[in-house]
């Protein structure tokens, strides 16, 4: 596309930065357009999956193909970049081999996807991207650094270039291979979940699949909520449903009962259908993720998306 069919021409993009600095700062930062498009993607990806299966028939397009090549990329480079012998049994530092790789390549890999009309925004996603597979120095990964990918899959929204049809390929394919991927990253590089989660922490590293998870079985006609915690069910029907997938990989990397390992899962499997499962997740992900402090203080802030008050909307609108 040339200049002239640029529709963010004269837009400056911005390296984001951290701008929520105390917890003074958080008030401002529920009040920005920036929460508002952030909370805006997710329930929007909410209802586009409801009650549909991972397998079911969706479009995928170019620049869906190209994130998932991105992601194919960082899954081989795992591959390439083997644990190191080291006598402490988490935070294997061969990881930060490979953070630094995405570092230096995250642009780049960006730059693929985008059009070349958009290739100064590149800096601008990638830091997203970059931000979505955990912490280098600690060696820990937790649901703000899945915030981070999920806002730059956002940001491919604000810009366009992801569309209305792009949504169930979105958490299908790409939103479930990187969940594939990060599962790998903690497994090979026995990272650690990213601070405490506390009494009301849901899993040790993820969240979002289980609020778009319990989306897709809204209605259904046999599986409830007290079902998720069999066996059986969740061997069967896995690889069709993420909330299982997410079930799956924790009975893989935990072990005794399920009600002491994942005790704010079991709770969630006592309520009546799925639909008040989606409402009270959606609710507990303000409330314990995007209201708190410690995760917020290390989001980014560029021009896509920003800290500016939600009554004043950016130049670039989801």
């Amino acid at each position: 596309m040339s200049e002239q069919g640029d529709p963010f021409q004269g837009h400056n993009f911005a390296v984001p930065v951290t701008r929520v600095s105390s917890a003074m700062d958080m008030d401002r930062w529920v009040k920005s357009s920036g929460y508002e498009d952030y909370l805006g993607f997710v329930t929007t990806m909410n209802t586009a999956v409801k009650g549909k299966k991972l397998s079911c028939e969706f479009q995928v397009s170019d620049v869906i193909k190209g994130l998932l090549h991105l992601l194919d990329t960082l899954d081989k480079w795992i591959d390439k970049i083997a644990p190191t012998e080291q006598p402490q049994r988490f935070g294997n530092k061969a990881f930060r081999t490979w953070f630094k790789r995405l570092e230096s390549e995250s642009v780049g890999l960006t730059c693929a996807i985008l059009p070349d009309y958009l290739h100064r925004a590149a800096a601008e996603l990638s830091e997203y991207l970059v931000g979505g597979f955990g912490n280098q120095t600690r060696i820990d990964y937790g649901t703000g650094h899945e915030m981070s990918f999920a806002c730059y899959l956002c940001c491919f929204y604000k810009l366009r270039l992801l569309v209305e049809t792009d949504k169930l390929a979105t958490v299908f394919k790409v939103f479930d291979q990187y969940l594939k991927i990060v599962r790998k990253l903690q497994v090979t590089y026995r990272m650690e979940p990213a601070g405490s989660r506390g009494v009301y922490g849901l899993d040790d590293f993820q969240f979002l699949p289980f609020i778009w998870g319990s989306s897709q079985f809204y209605s259904h006609p046999t599986i409830t909520p007290a079902h998720f915690v069999e066996e059986k069910i969740v061997a069967e029907y896995c690889s069709d449903f993420m909330f299982l997938e997410c079930i799956k990989y924790i009975t893989c990397v935990k072990t005794g009962p399920f009600a002491e390992h994942s005790n704010a899962l079991w709770n969630v499997s006592g309520v009546a259908h799925w639909g008040k499962v989606n409402s009270g997740l959606i609710k507990m992900y303000r409330a314990e993720v995007l209201q708190k402090f410690p995760i917020i203080q290390h989001f980014k802030f560029g021009s896509i998306l920003t800290l500016e008050p939600a009554s004043h909307p950016p130049p670039i609108r989801l």
